[in-house]
């Protein structure tokens, strides 16, 4: 099911923005302790997203060694896209 909803809220002179709570609740953000959030700008506009962390010693080693080898290929990518 997609769930769509748009809603104006404000913001404080610091940027500080309260989410509502119906949305707080259909994003699952009420039950976590210390919710987190990616905010991405797109488009001239604002997007976000909940997030979670997860220690890195949590994380399998070939899962890190597979991150970084698809950062150098994408690092690499992009340098030779700006050689062009």
């Amino acid at each position: 099911m997609h769930l769509c909803s748009m809603t104006t809220v404000p913001m404080t002179k610091r940027g500080t923005i309260t989410i509502p709570p119906e949305i707080r609740r259909n994003l699952g953000l009420d039950h976590m302790a210390n919710p987190l959030l990616i905010l991405e700008e797109r488009d001239g506009g604002l997007f976000l997203q909940p997030a979670s962390a997860v220690p890195v010693r949590n994380i399998p080693r070939e899962t890190i060694e597979a991150w970084i080898r698809e950062d150098e290929v994408d690092l690499q990518t992009l340098q030779a896209e700006k050689q062009d």
